[in-house]
């Protein structure tokens, strides 16, 4: 159960008698001496962490209030930019907002 354990620091050597398992969890490591087949600060190194998850995590944003925020076709995203860009375009030529 150490060998998956994230706080698990296991030391082997070349024969199968050559091992040492120490636990990281206290304060100084302890070196466990037996196999250890249930341990209640388990965490398994295999899955990611709740911080790990939320480094990889997409932010999703939107421009404007009102417009949903997720995943669109191609062809709908190129639609939403041309109506984006028509209305800039539009915005730019109206002379009060030059001023």
């Amino acid at each position: 159960m150490c060998r998956t354990c994230s706080r698990g620091h296991i030391i082997t050597g070349f024969r199968a008698s050559e091992q040492e398992v120490y636990c990281r969890t206290f304060y100084i490591e302890r070196e466990i001496r037996f196999p250890v087949r249930e341990c209640t600060f388990y965490e398994d190194r295999r899955l990611a962490s709740k911080e790990d998850m939320e480094q990889i995590a997409w932010f999703l944003t939107t421009r404007k209030a009102g417009r949903t925020v997720g995943f669109v076709s191609a062809a709908q995203f190129r639609e939403d930019r041309e109506k984006e860009s028509e209305i800039a375009a539009s915005a730019s030529d109206d002379p009060k907002l030059q001023e």
